[in-house]
Formats: structure tokens, C-alpha cells, sequence
């Protein structure tokens, strides 16, 4: 924090924008976020469930695994197209309430994103039967014109009077 300090002051003596340097403090990771090793206790349960304001009963974390999820909490695959449009969010263009504990997956969840609870308009099967069928049609059409090269048909200019001079870039006399 000391560097950033230092770093806006000799902005401020280099008269140059300090707006640029907040961006970089506000967009900062924080440690504190860093989710704790993994409850082994039921006292450290408790705890790592205070931390992510959910009651002990439905805090869950990942399991050990190695991941590096460590205390954090397993929460239900719900993308942001799931919730509700018309709830009093605190920020409605991610539609999530402060303080409230966000997905592990949350890049992938946005509005903009992967919908996890959409149905498919056509099954898994339809789908792959129909890119297959694409395929071997463009393959099939593709070697059955292998051997009919395309190219223009051009012939050799013809003249009216064959062997002749039609022009000249001798003066006329």
C-alpha cells in the first residue's frame, strides 16, 4: 500500500492523472477474500459459515480436493438469467444483494453467459445428428466434383481475317 502511496504522490508531483492510479487501487484484489483452509472441525464449520453470512445448516464447502476452494461454500448452480428481474437487487445489473456469497463459477454465470437452467431447443442427439449430416453432405459433394475441375472456358482471340494486320503503330503515310 505504501508503493501505490508513493506512487500517487509522485503522480501528483509529475502532474500527470491521478484518476488512473485509483482505478488500479479500487480494481485490486484483496486478500481478505482469499477464502480459509478447509473446516475440519465443526467449530471451524461455524465459523466459515459467519464468514459467508449462510447458516450453519446450509453451509457446505467444497471438498478437499486440492482445488484450492478451501472454506468456501458450495453453492446451487443458479445463473443470473434464473433470478428474479423484478426483485429490489442491491445491483441489479448483476442482480445479487450485498454481502451475499457469489458462485466459485461466477465469470461463467452472468447474464450475458452459460444459463444452466435453459432447456435446449433440440436434444443433444438431434444436434449431433444434424452437424453429421452437414458434414458428410459437404464431404460427399466435395469428391464427387473432385474430378470436374471448374475454370473458365476461354478460347484463343478470333480476328475477322485470319493472318492479317488489323493494326499498326507505323505512321500512315
Amino acid at each position: 500500500m505504501a508503493a501505490i502511496v508513493k506512487l500517487m504522490n509522485s503522480c501528483h508531483a509529475m502532474n500527470c492523472r491521478r484518476a488512473v492510479v485509483h482505478q488500479f487501487v479500487r480494481s485490486n484484489w484483496n486478500r481478505d477474500w482469499k477464502p480459509g483452509p478447509y473446516p475440519k472441525t465443526p467449530e471451524e464449520r461455524a465459523a466459515a459459515a459467519k464468514k459467508y453470512n449462510l447458516s450453519p445448516e446450509e453451509y457446505e464447502p467444497y471438498p478437499d480436493d486440492g482445488t484450492g476452494h478451501g472454506d468456501y461454500p458450495k453453492l446451487p448452480d443458479i445463473s443470473v438469467e434464473s433470478r428474479d428481474p423484478y426483485y429490489p437487487w442491491d445491483f441489479p445489473e448483476h442482480k445479487r444483494n450485498f454481502g451475499e456469497p457469489m458462485h466459485v463459477n461466477v465469470d461463467m454465470y452472468g447474464e450475458d453467459r452459460f444459463d444452466v437452467s435453459l432447456k435446449p431447443r433440440y436434444s443433444l442427439t438431434r444436434q449431433v445428428l444434424s452437424f453429421l449430416g452437414v458434414i458428410t453432405a459437404c464431404a460427399v459433394v466435395y469428391y464427387w466434383f473432385e474430378d470436374k475441375k471448374m475454370f473458365r472456358p476461354v478460347l484463343p482471340k478470333q480476328y475477322a481475317y485470319q493472318g492479317q494486320t488489323h493494326y499498326t503503330f507505323e505512321p500512315a503515310s
